[in-house]
């Protein structure tokens, strides 16, 4: 089973989503378990007091380290392997590959900052991994917890529906996703492509990694540049890219 934790001043955002998808489906199955802490039960004075204006002046309150410190140990008082992860945008890009790094974790602290952010001391004790899931700020970690704990529910063995749902998800081979379509076949004078109407599994695979690929050339080049290519994704990328060359070149 794995088991998360969140330590977070908004308990309740944790747990309204843990009651609905695919982690509610995972607790009843017995395959997770999801549980909150509140630095303020773990705070030391009678206020429940949990930050603090920053040494150095500026705007904006730190959290500090006692009631963090305290809750963090109190999770791994339960969770003795786990992994400490504190959601910052400070951290390492959250991708599909940490996603599947972290999924061999089974316990896992869920640090969700608030306010300036926490005070370093935490970070630098505490904390075994930095991660964010964008180039952007929020109010709190909570929203990106939840963000990584849904996309690791996804990769647990007897969640999905369809055990291959996940591996065809987009990033799952380093590529977007193809377009999908279902009934009606014509909408407003859109059809569905014909191919995928043949039943030839074959052809259907091979025009959908070209989607695919296509897809993934045109939108995110990114995901492309930093990683091995099957024969069959090289081929491919070789094709648009002549594709591309023939429509550019002047026209004589």
């Amino acid at each position: 089973m794995h088991r998360f934790v969140a330590i977070t001043l908004f308990p309740d955002l944790i747990q309204a989503f843990a009651e609905v998808g695919l982690v509610r489906k995972a607790r009843a199955l017995s395959l997770l378990e999801v549980k909150t802490l509140n630095p303020r039960d773990f705070a030391p004075d009678k206020r429940r007091t949990v930050d603090d204006e920053a040494y150095g002046g500026g705007p904006g309150m730190v959290m500090c380290v006692a009631p963090l410190r305290r809750a963090i140990q109190h999770a791994k008082a339960e969770l003795p392997e786990a992994k400490v992860l504190y959601l910052t945008p400070q951290g390492e890009r959250l991708d599909q590959a940490r996603i599947g790094a972290l999924i061999a974790h089974e316990q896992l602290i869920f640090l969700a900052g608030r306010y300036e952010g926490v005070d370093e001391r935490v970070i630098e004790r505490d904390v075994d991994i930095e991660i964010s899931i964008g180039d952007y700020v929020l109010s709190g970690g909570e929203l990106p917890a939840m963000v990584m704990m849904d996309a690791l529910v996804r990769l647990m063995p007897g969640v999905m529906g369809n055990p291959s749902s996940a591996m065809q998800d987009s990033f799952a081979a380093g590529l977007l996703d193809y377009p999908h379509y279902t009934r009606p076949e014509v909408v407003d004078g859109q059809a569905v492509p014909a191919l995928l109407l043949s039943g030839d599994h074959q052809a259907i695979y091979q025009w959908r990694l070209r989607e695919a690929v296509r897809r993934t050339w045109r939108r995110r080049p990114d995901l492309l540049e930093h990683q091995p290519h099957s024969p069959e994704v090289t081929r491919i990328l070789d094709e648009l890219a002549a594709e591309k060359a023939r429509n550019e070149s002047p026209k004589g």
